[in-house]
């Protein structure tokens, strides 16, 4: 039977590795018997009865020495017969006594080997490990220190991701680091009090953030239904309820452009925190991040490869506390513009805005609304020097819907709202929630209009959200995490695939 239904290691192939590599050159421990699990990865012939394998397993490898005259198969010819119908890709499951060969190799002396699951198609081609070959080009989205001789074609890796994580199992450090992450988040919070909750994924209304939507319909309701784009307004409401610090950690769905850095069902972490402003806020983004930074690679400071492998390496410095630039007051010194951020809802802000625009040959696509104008100035002017963690702050209210007035009453027209840039990419964004149930049905109108000019992103109406406002929403900091570009930068990814 090529597939068995059960195999039971006394031992997993990491640990096999960590117990006996102690051992001397030549020492074998005949009254131990172990049984190990995994895929072969190599696999070599010194003679009929004798067969050296590579066995991976759980991000380790350890040497199968398969010798006649230690195995149960009673004769020679039986034993070659077996072993010349093992396969590199094989899955298969050993008994045998620990040891070291005389060179030094850690291995394992089978008395019975198992196919457990034979493999089908040929793997790519891996190297003599005793001989020195010189490593493939480097490919973006692969780890920096990876030598991958087998697979380096980008659109197979991403696709058959299993087949690149058989061959390249460097690649495993990238799960490890992003599920590490997600841990690190998820105990912060729990830390201090938040409580972890889901929300729903399919909604009549699209809501929580200026995006264009996935469409699907309920067959039995006969209802279309949205695939959300953020949670923040359903765990607006749970605080409303007087769950006071919420959190969830799951997907968005965003029916737009791929690239690099934008994939169209990306993970989030977002959280609601009552009674606090977006200042605590930054002080919070400050401490979890530098301290994930600092637990995860023992520093404050990561390299990044952003610009392909025949440049140095970006150095990322998430020492806190992190930089931060105005947003209207940076860019217009770095500009040389006077934007009237007070009334920035004018039709001579919108031609003000176009004709920067256009003087510094930076394209934005229909339609023209001043919100899009000024991101695309931001973009260009400010996010480009943001390498190290960097708050822009004080968003303009037309680019900010969700977000409450800024305080300052010398400020008319802004926000308190932060979005935090590293390496030139946004990574969190977060703000004090607008609460004033009026006012945020105003924003949600002038959304509207925007959506009947064109823009197929702007929001939609949520009136259920603004009942519950009606009831009260405490002072309230929100706050969202890009999970999947925060995890590039930990594992010097180049791709958010």
């Amino acid at each position: 039977n090529p597939y068995p239904h059960a195999f039971q290691p006394t031992v997993s192939v990491a640990d096999y590795v960590h117990r006996y590599r102690g051992l001397a050159d030549g020492e074998k421990l005949v009254d131990i018997t172990e049984s190990l699990a995994g895929r072969v990865m190599s696999k070599r012939t010194s003679s009929s009865s004798l067969f050296f394998y590579d066995l991976h397993g759980g991000g380790a490898k350890v040497q199968v020495m398969a010798d006649a005259g230690t195995s149960e198969l009673e004769t020679p010819e039986e034993f070659s017969a077996f072993h010349s119908g093992v396969k590199v890709g094989d899955v298969v499951g050993v008994f045998g006594f620990p040891g070291k060969s005389n060179r030094g190799e850690l291995s394992i002396f089978p008395a019975r080997f198992v196919v457990l699951s034979p493999c089908l198609h040929m793997l790519p081609r891996q190297p003599d490990r005793h001989r020195r070959a010189p490593p493939l080009p480097w490919a973006p989205g692969m780890p920096r220190n990876m030598e991958s001789y087998a697979l380096k074609d980008q659109k197979t890796r991403y696709r058959r991701r299993y087949f690149d994580l058989m061959v390249n199992p460097e690649v495993r450090s990238v799960f490890t680091t992003r599920a590490r992450v997600v841990s690190f988040i998820r105990n912060f919070l729990d830390e201090r009090g938040f409580l972890e909750v889901d929300t729903p994924m399919m909604n009549v209304v699209a809501g929580g953030a200026a995006a264009r939507p996935f469409v699907t319909n309920h067959n039995d309701l006969n209802m279309k239904l949205y695939m959300r784009i953020a949670p923040e307004l359903y765990l607006k409401q749970l605080v409303v309820g007087g769950l006071d610090r919420v959190y969830e950690i799951g997907r968005q769905f965003r029916n737009e452009g791929i690239h690099t850095t934008h994939n169209p069902e990306f993970t989030t972490c977002e959280f609601y925190m009552a009674y606090t402003d977006y200042n605590d806020l930054m002080e919070l983004t400050e401490e979890m991040l530098g301290g994930m930074v600092k637990e995860l690679t023992g520093g404050y400071k990561v390299q990044y490869h952003a610009n392909g492998s025949d440049k140095p390496p970006i150095e990322i410095d998430f020492t806190p506390p992190f930089a931060r630039i105005d947003m209207i007051k940076g860019l217009e010194d770095m500009a040389d513009l006077n934007i009237p951020e007070e009334d920035l809802s004018t039709d001579d802000a919108n031609e003000y805005l176009m004709e920067a625009c256009a003087r510094y040959d930076i394209t934005c696509p229909l339609p023209h609304t001043t919100a899009r104008l000024l991101d695309k100035l931001v973009g260009h002017f400010l996010e480009e020097t943001c390498v190290n963690p960097t708050f822009i702050i004080n968003h303009p209210e037309i680019m900010s819907p969700l977000a409450k007035s800024h305080r300052d009453e010398a400020r008319p027209g802004l926000t308190e709202r932060f979005e935090l840039f590293i390496n030139k990419h946004e990574v969190c964004n977060a703000y004090t929630e607008l609460n004033d149930p009026v006012v945020q049905r105003q924003r949600f109108e002038e959304q509207l209009r925007n959506r009947q000019d064109g823009d197929d992103e702007a929001m939609s109406m949520d009136e259920t959200f603004c009942t519950a406002l009606e009831y009260g929403l405490p002072p309230t900091g929100g706050w969202g995490l890009g999970i999947d570009r925060l995890t590039m930068l930990l594992t010097d990814s180049q791709n958010i695939k």
